[in-house]
Parts: C-alpha cells; sequence; structure tokens
C-alpha cells in the first residue's frame, strides 16, 4: 500500500516490480534484492571498494525552500551502519547541500529505521533522496526499501510539534536533562513496522548519571484548554531491570509553573519498545501542557529510550461516552474505579495481558467466593437526555461471577438517586464479551457511576474489564437528505472497532451501489470509529433510496447488518442539473441548463472491399458510450469562477439530473470547454458554456478528498502565524488537504 502523502511513486518506494527509480552515485552497483518487507522486492546496494557508497533516486521532486521535508527508509546491512540524505538543488539541479540523518549506532542485519527531517534551504527549488554506507571492503551489500520522501509524517491531532514527536530534526531539539540523567539524540537499529510511519531512527537517549532516580523532560509547552481530557503517549525502551520507567503528562498554568502531574508507569514485557499512554484533565488554571520521562530507583548508567511522543486530546473509543479515557482503557491504572464493600481487589493487568483498547485492562480478583461491590467515579451528563446506555467488555481468566450490573445516579449536589439495574447474570466464558444494558434516567440525575455487585462462584476468582462506556441511547441508524448539496448524510452508530464494513446504495428496483468513502468505494472497510457517518453526494436525484450495511468480523462472520429508512434528494428547479466531482465534493456546482445532448455512439469498424463481391467485410469492436454537448449557463461571476474550479481537475465527474428530463445519473468525461458572453454588454454575468461529454466508467477507486488525518491543531502546530499559512498554501482547500504551494 502506498504511503500516504508520498512524493515518490510506489515503485520507487517498495522496490518492486522494478529498482529503475534508483541510480548509483558513488562507488557502489545496485542490483534487485528479493526478501523484502513491504513486498518480496527491495534495493541492494553493492560496494565496489572500500570506502562511502552512496545511490539516489533518479528524479528529483518539488520542494519549498524554508519548509519542513522528512525522508525514511527501512535499512538493513549487516556488517556497515547506514543513513538516509536529502539533497537540495536549484531549478538548474545544482546542489546547494546535502541534509543527512544520523549514522545508526550499529550495524544490523534486520530491517531498522533511518530517518531525517530538515528545512529546505533558501534556493532548494528539487530534493532527491540518498542513501549512504561505508563498507570496509568492497562487494559489501546494504538493502534498503519502504523510502518515503515528503512533509513530516505525524500523529494526528498531536500538540508537539514533529522535532519533538520523532526527534528526526537536530536543530532546535526540544529535550533536556531534569534530574540526575543526560540526554542526547542516537540512532539505535529499531525495527518498527512498516506501516507505522511515525517511528524514525533517532530517539531521545536517557543515561542515569548516579544511582537514584533519573528523568527528563520536553521543553515544549502546547496550549491547552481547561476541562479538556488531555493523553500523552510514546513509545518507551525500558533497561534490563531494576527500575521502573515512567511517562507523565503536566499541566501549567498561564507564567509556565507546573500545577499538575500524572504519571503512567511502564509495565515492560522486555526490553523493546513498548507504547505508554496517560491521560487527565486540564485543571481550572491550565494553560500549557507538556511531557516527561523517567525511571525510578534507577542504578548508574542505565539508559531509558522514548520515541513517537504526543500530546493529543483523549480518544472517546466509543461515540458521545461520558467516561473519559482513564476509566474506559486503564492505561494508566483503575482510575476512579474502586471497590466499596467486599475483598474484591481492582488492579491494572501486568505485565501486558489480551485486552480490547491499548495494551492494559483492569482486573478485579477475589480471594474468596464472596460478594463484592466495585464503582467506577462519577460522570458529568449531557442535558435532555433520557436513555443511557452502558456497556463494558469483559473476560473471565479464573473462576466464576455472578454479576449485576447498575448504574447509581446523583444529582447535582452529589447526592444518590439509587441504582438502576438488571438482573443478576453469570458472566460468560470463554473469551471477550461486550456486556450491553439500557437504563432511564432518573429525575435530577446529573451525574452517573457504575456500580457492579460481583460475586466470586469460586475463590481466587478473576476477571478483566475494559472499554467501559456510558451513552445517550441514540438511533443505530440515520439517514438525512441534504438538498442544498444534493447528498445524503448517513450515519451507522454502535458498531465493532475492527469490523469490516460494506455500505451499498438500494434503488427502487433493487440494484445495489457501493457508497464512496475516503479510500474509495466502502467495501470491506476496517471499522476505526464506532459511529460511522458517511456523506453520499452520488445518491441520485428525485428517486427514493436506502442504505444497507454489512459488517463482518474477523473470520468473515456477519456481525451485523442494518438497512436505513428511504430518502430522496430533490432539486427545485428541473431545469437545473448537478455537475459533481466524485472525489471533491467540495467543488460540485448546480448549473442551469440550457439544452441537453444530441448523443453519438461511436464504434471502431475495418472495412475489407472484397474483389468480385458486392458487399465488403466489416470488422466491428463494441459501440461505445455516449458522446455529446451539455450545454449550461452560469449567471454570475461566483458561479463561473466555480465551474472553472470544477473543470480544472480534468477529473471524470457526474452529471445528475431530475427524472423526466431524458437523461439518467451518467459519469462523463469532459472534453475542450468554450465559454461565451451571451450578450455584448461587458458588465452582463451570464455566461453560456459548452460542455464536451464523453460517458466513462465509474471511478472505484477514487476516495472523497478530506482531513480525516488533519485537524485545525496540525496547522497550529505546524506554523507560527496566520501569515506564514498564507505564505504556505494558495486556497482554503489546501489548507483542508495540507498541499502548500510549488516552488
Amino acid at each position: 500500500m502506498p504511503i500516504p502523502g508520498n512524493f515518490l511513486s510506489e515503485s520507487t518506494s517498495s522496490m518492486d516490480p522494478a529498482i529503475t527509480g534508483w541510480t548509483p552515485k558513488t562507488n557502489c552497483t545496485l542490483l534487485m534484492g528479493t526478501g523484502g518487507r513491504v513486498g518480496d522486492g527491495c534495493l541492494t546496494m553493492k560496494s565496489v571498494a572500500s570506502g562511502e557508497m552512496q545511490c539516489q533516486t533518479v528524479s528529483a521532486y518539488s520542494v519549498i525552500a524554508g519548509t519542513d521535508y522528512e525522508a525514511f527508509a527501512d535499512a538493513a546491512g549487516g556488517t556497515v551502519p547506514e543513513r538516509i540524505g536529502i539533497r537540495w538543488m536549484t531549478i538548474r539541479n545544482v546542489e546547494i547541500s546535502i541534509s543527512w540523518s544520523q549514522t545508526t549506532a550499529s550495524a544490523s542485519a534486520s530491517w531498522h529505521r533511518i530517518a531525517v527531517t530538515a528545512t529546505a534551504p533558501a534556493g532548494a527549488v528539487r530534493a532527491q533522496v540518498l542513501f549512504s554506507s561505508t563498507p570496509a571492503a568492497g562487494a559489501v551489500s546494504s538493502y534498503l526499501e519502504n523510502v518515503y520522501l515528503g512533509l513530516p509524517v505525524r500523529t494526528v491531532g498531536n500538540l508537539l510539534t514533529h522535532g519533538a514527536e520523532g526527534h528526526e530534526q537536530a536543530t532546535n531539539w526540544p529535550y533536556v536533562s531534569a534530574v540526575n540523567c543526560s540526554i542526547s539524540r542516537t540512532t539505535p537499529a529499531v525495527s518498527w513496522p512498516t506501516v507505522n510511519y511515525v517511528g524514525g531512527g533517532a530517539v531521545a537517549t536517557m543515561t542515569v548519571t548516579a544511582n537514584g532516580d533519573a528523568s527528563f523532560r520536553c521543553t515544549e509547552q502546547p496550549t491547552v484548554t481547561p476541562g479538556q481530557e488531555y493523553m500523552a503517549s510514546s513509545h518507551l525502551n525500558p533497561p534490563t531491570s531494576g527500575s521502573t520507567a515512567w511517562l507523565e503528562l503536566r499541566f501549567y498554568d498561564a507564567a509556565h509553573s507546573q500545577i499538575q502531574a500524572t504519571r503512567a508507569n511502564l509495565a515492560a514485557p522486555g526490553t523493546n519498545y513498548y507504547m505508554q499512554s496517560v491521560s487527565d484533565v486540564a485543571p481550572p488554571t491550565a494553560a500549557y501542557a507538556s511531557v516527561a520521562f523517567g525511571l525510578t530507583g534507577a542504578t548508574a548508567g542505565q539508559v531509558l529510550r522514548t520515541d513517537t511522543s504526543a500530546i493529543t486530546i483523549a480518544p472517546v473509543l466509543v461515540t458521545g461516552s461520558v467516561v473519559p479515557y482513564s476509566d474506559t482503557s486503564f492505561e494508566a491504572g483503575v482510575g476512579t474505579w474502586t471497590v466499596t464493600s467486599g475483598v474484591a481487589v481492582l488492579a491494572r493487568t501486568s505485565p501486558w495481558a489480551p485486552s480490547i483498547d491499548a495494551f492494559y485492562a483492569m482486573t478485579v480478583t477475589s480471594a474468596t467466593a464472596t460478594s463484592s461491590v466495585i464503582r467506577s467515579g462519577r460522570y458529568p451528563l449531557p442535558p435532555g437526555e433520557e436513555s443511557f446506555r452502558s456497556s463494558m467488555h469483559l473476560t473471565v481468566t479464573a473462576g466464576g461471577w455472578t454479576l449485576t450490573r447498575g448504574l447509581r445516579w446523583y444529582d447535582a449536589a452529589n447526592v444518590s438517586l439509587g441504582v438502576t439495574s438488571v438482573a443478576a447474570s453469570s458472566a460468560p466464558t470463554p473469551g471477550w464479551w461486550n456486556l450491553i444494558d439500557d437504563h432511564v434516567r432518573p429525575a435530577g440525575a446529573t451525574q452517573v457511576a457504575f456500580e457492579w455487585t460481583v460475586t466470586a462462584t469460586a475463590p481466587a476468582s478473576v476477571m478483566r474489564l475494559d472499554v467501559g462506556s456510558i451513552w445517550a441511547a441514540l438511533p443505530t441508524g440515520e439517514v438525512e437528505p441534504d438538498d442544498s448539496t444534493g447528498s445524503v448524510r448517513i450515519t451507522f452508530r454502535e458498531l465493532t472497532l475492527g469490523d469490516a464494513l460494506t455500505l451499498w446504495r438500494v434503488t427502487p428496483d433493487g440494484r445495489r451501489t457501493l457508497v464512496r468513502g475516503s479510500s474509495g468505494l466502502i467495501s470491506g472497510v476496517a471499522v476505526t470509529s464506532t459511529t460511522v457517518v458517511v456523506e453520499d453526494y452520488e445518491a441520485p436525484l428525485g428517486v427514493p433510496v436506502y442504505y444497507y450495511m454489512e459488517a463482518l468480523a474477523p473470520g468473515a462472520t456477519l456481525a451485523a447488518n442494518r438497512t436505513s429508512s428511504t430518502v430522496t434528494i430533490s432539486l427545485a428547479d428541473r431545469n437545473e442539473c448537478w455537475l459533481k466531482d466524485p472525489g471533491n465534493p467540495q467543488r460540485n456546482l448546480r448549473v442551469l441548463v440550457k439544452a441537453g445532448p444530441n448523443w453519438q455512439r461511436p464504434i471502431a469498424q475495418a472495412e475489407y472491399r472484397v474483389r468480385g463481391r458486392r458487399n465488403s467485410v466489416v470488422l466491428s469492436d463494441v459501440r461505445g458510450g455516449l458522446e455529446g454537448g451539455l450545454a449550461v449557463w452560469t449567471r454570475s461571476d461566483e458561479e463561473r469562477e466555480a465551474l472553472h474550479w470544477l473543470l480544472d481537475s480534468g477529473n471524470v465527474l457526474l452529471w445528475q439530473a431530475m427524472p423526466g428530463m431524458g437523461v439518467s445519473d451518467m459519469y462523463v468525461n469532459v472534453g475542450g470547454v468554450d465559454e461565451a458572453r451571451v450578450t455584448p454588454y461587458a458588465r452582463e454575468p451570464w455566461r453560456e458554456w459548452q460542455l464536451p461529454l464523453r460517458e466513462a466508467d465509474m471511478p472505484t477507486t477514487v476516495g472523497v478528498a478530506g482531513s480525516a488525518g488533519r485537524t485545525w491543531q496540525d496547522v497550529l502546530t505546524e506554523n507560527s502565524t496566520w501569515e506564514d499559512v498564507l505564505l504556505k498554501y494558495a486556497t482554503w482547500e489546501d489548507v483542508f488537504l495540507n498541499r502548500p504551494i510549488e516552488g
């Protein structure tokens, strides 16, 4: 699968099916290797003699001076360390400079990541990727694949800059020693998954000075909003033994004085790189946040490494849930959960055991076959809603349990209004189960808490809980037509993460058509949120349609299917039509039709005149699709500019008219366009357009362009001022899609 945002072609990046995108630069020959990670192929760079060898991309790629770019690759070489570089060039392909990554700390025959981020220097217009290693002899090979060049790849919504997240940029590296340690950037051989594009080559490395606690911190302090829950996360690489690695989310007031710190210890199952997160709500006086790392009980010389650090708004695993992430996923501990009676003991799983979200769950252990009551903290409720739904994932790992699942309600003064619960039942086994219950909110309730009575049916019974959620019970499926945009908004709720989703539009004749999503037609797309919202801009006009969804669990088992109600999009003026770009609905335009096409259907034929025969022999291909000219009017300068914008891309368009106008919905290619004035009067805004249409197939791989991987926080993090944004992007659409102006 192509790396999103990669300037390099898929072949140049993956080395499949060929290595023609690369050429030797110094002291090497290039061969097609095997045993790659993203495909069988890889690039083999073999030295001619001892000394540094280099290869580079054949093509040079457009860059903008003053903009940060990143290059990374997966490399391997058993006898020599490697490095990767970005070669900056002028418009005449004259080299300005090369920005090199750190050289890997040691040679590794296993695949590992190398990476560099640097700012394009003044005068840079083009860039190439370079790969370098320095063998001690000839005929020594290094290997390369999964190569990227482009804008820095970041965690979506990260408040920290790329320099703080990935450690690839040497300038202004924002980490300092805090207590009993030294801190540096190093490049060990780390084997990240091929699709972990934020995982880099350089890491932050803390070396303990003397026996005792040690820590370091990030100097960046992005702004936060009081009352919002935030999450800090990072991959931690702990030392072998004798100390505890931790991650801390810190909040600061307007004077940059620390006012709160929330810590999560890493329960490391080994000495690899392990993701750890911690979350908390920003206190009332919070203005900034940051992240810190450390070891408790360390010994002199121990090393802690970190990479891919982020501070983001805490995720909501179930859309609309009032339960904070700290009580949902148990990544830092058991949150606000307590045992209010009985002998049960609550703890976070350690070392890592199977869970539903991330890496930890909460365990409930009872030494005796008795009852206990466990309860969460109180969570504020949204006003107005009366019906609520709760869910909790559970697995029994020892013994057995009888459960009475309930919610306790509170008023604004924290006075309990009682418990609503379901009848006691045995905890299901084996494996994980999602237990869902519905509750009616009592009058006056403004807060709610989980409250379960758990009865162990045998001594030493153990169960795990994960992803507890409480949310307003809304319809599981909704559809809403929008005549102003010619679209239908489809919402399906309470889906299961990881299921494979397929969504069809169904017309009155029973025909099913796949609906388009961000990566193309929605067929077997992994569910990444419990609520899926899709806007269908290709639904027909004036025709009642409904939507049918299927979700398949792993193993192709049908997990859920939903059928929506029927909706119809209308068009008030039947003399108008829609011209739509399936991949860019922000460009869709409604125009007034002057005259529909007179259709032709061409056919490729070869005629052979046979001597002595009256009739010739004609060999024909299948007859082609419809071709003809559509005449439309634009009625204002805004409409005229919008039609130019729609036609600029040259993409396949969808032409839609109301039923009864003698045409069906049609995907078309638009040929050379003729724009004419309707009168000689210069200030007349109306224009008449002749649009030559040629029928096309429905594009199947085109996704709806959007900013699913980009937020306003990314814009704020990447640009210091609005002037920087105006200089970097030509239009708001370019800001939305992260397409900077080419140099």
